[in-house]
């Protein structure tokens, strides 16, 4: 069964595919846009528009710095509820039955024909979009590193006090050059050290294949939502970013020479 009307939005959006710079963004959890088959899911509009829809204000900030920095940026074009793009297909958090506490009855029971369908209208075109990306830049001998934009709820059954979180798995070394950065450029924020989440194979897709699994540098960068809601503080976030990135990138052979941590 094809997923996706032909008039409907492409499920992923490449924007400055020939950028200059070295970093390549991802943003997995762009939109929160569902397929018109797919209906509701059950959902009201407002729910569908909350953090488990897909995470606020991360796009917005991840357009803006690819426009800084010179970088190319894919972007999912539909909701997590209807395949999570950071999740390894097959595991419960793929297609959620429930999120965040909250039931998604369109998820229910669903057949593997139905999951096949998502996967092969959401998922891979997503990935193949970055595995293509990343396959011409090693072909014209450019280097990529790869950044992940996402954005975490404030409270999830109890308050998160990081402002921005810098996650990574078995390899630290762009995650550390992050976090040393943004806490000597702005002492008053607080950075979450793979807080509120760890990357893991089994927790998340795009690190471990697109970053470890290529041997490149990599992170994932989480911010926090009520600090990127607005279009004031996706400006501000972004011009962080950028900041932080243009004094790594400076000294990338460095970073690229550290310990890696396993």
């Amino acid at each position: 069964m094809l997923l996706l009307f032909a008039d409907e939005p492409a499920p992923v959006e490449v924007l400055n595919e020939s950028g200059a710079g070295d970093a390549v963004l991802l943003c997995d959890h762009a939109s929160p846009l569902l397929p018109r088959r797919l209906g509701d899911l059950g959902l009201s509009e407002a729910r569908r528009r909350e953090h488990i829809g897909w995470d606020i204000g991360a796009a917005a900030v991840a357009r803006q710095l690819s426009a800084a920095i010179d970088a190319p940026l894919v972007l999912t074009g539909y909701s997590r509820l209807a395949i999570d793009c950071n999740r390894p297909t097959g595991v419960p958090t793929s297609i959620p039955e429930v999120t965040g506490g909250i039931a998604v009855p369109g998820n229910a029971g669903l057949d593997a024909g139905a999951r096949k369908a998502r996967e092969e209208a959401l998922f891979h075109p997503y990935h193949q979009a970055i595995i293509s990306l990343l396959d011409r830049r090693r072909a014209a001998g450019r280097r990529s590193v790869v950044l992940a934009i996402h954005s975490f709820t404030p409270d999830l059954g109890a308050p998160r006090p990081w402002n921005i979180g810098i996650t990574y798995g078995r390899d630290r070394r762009l995650a550390g050059a992050f976090i040393e950065t943004l806490e000597r450029r702005w002492p008053e924020i607080r950075v979450g050290d793979n807080l509120p989440y760890a990357v893991t194979d089994s927790g998340d897709y795009a690190m471990p294949v697109h970053g470890e699994g290529r041997g490149l540098l990599h992170v994932l960068i989480e911010m926090r939502q009520d600090g990127v809601a607005d279009a004031a503080g996706q400006a501000l976030w972004a011009g962080r970013l950028a900041d932080c990135w243009r004094e790594i990138a400076a000294r990338i052979e460095t970073v690229e020479a550290g310990a890696v941590s396993r």
